[in-house]
């Protein structure tokens, strides 16, 4: 796998009230977690990450499976804000461009973090499992949401909404494997693009003439 970006998990990442040395070993969990997955890292990869010894992981988290909870939670919460701050202003064809943008924007800008939160998660405990279901579940119905509407309002020409909203999320999604910040697609472009498909995708049909 390729090298990690740079700077892929900035600080303020984590919740306000995470401490410094937790942010470090989460960082650190992410890395390693990205790298090697989550069963062949250990606790002295995480700790070593950030010059500890490896009994210094249990003084800020109770397990392995912990410090992964907390970042898949963390990234799913952080990833739907993301989609939750779009704008709709009534325009169902332009809110749908909007959120399929955002939601791709964040996963390649965060495409380290979002690669730990797409592909580590069946190590999970099962409380801990269904509890980052639930947030996944909040970014189909915002989108399944958006495009029932267009559907309605005879903007979107699709025969099975969920079936779009489900292939539009694995095509935004599934980018975390291979995306590099150094690679020709900045972010923003890359939503951009991934928008247009999208609206492609669900038959976005063009406003009547005048007349």
């Amino acid at each position: 796998m390729a090298d990690l970006d740079a700077g892929e998990v900035p600080d303020r990442f984590w919740d306000e009230g995470t401490s410094p040395v937790s942010r470090a070993l989460l960082a650190s969990a992410v890395r390693c977690f990205a790298r090697r997955g989550f069963h062949a890292t250990t606790t002295r990869d995480i700790t070593a990450g950030v010059g500890l010894s490896p009994g210094a992981l249990y003084v800020h988290f109770a397990s392995k499976e912990e410090l992964l909870f907390e970042i898949a939670r963390t990234g799913h919460e952080r990833a739907l804000d993301a989609l939750r701050s779009r704008t709709d202003d009534g325009d169902s064809a332009r809110y749908v461009r909007r959120l399929v943008a955002g939601l791709v924007t964040w996963h390649a800008r965060h495409h380290t973090i979002a690669r730990v939160c797409q592909y580590e998660l069946g190590a999970l405990e099962p409380a801990h499992h269904a509890a980052v279901l639930a947030l996944r579940q909040q970014f189909s119905a915002v989108l399944r949401s958006a495009v029932a509407r267009g559907v309605e309002e005879g903007v979107f020409d699709v025969p099975d909404v969920n079936r779009a909203v489900r292939a539009i999320l694995s095509l935004g999604i599934d980018l975390v494997r291979w995306y590099r910040l150094d690679g020709a697609d900045p972010p923003e472009a890359l939503g951009e693009f991934y928008a247009d498909l999208a609206l492609r995708m669900i038959g976005t049909r063009p406003p009547p003439g005048p007349g």
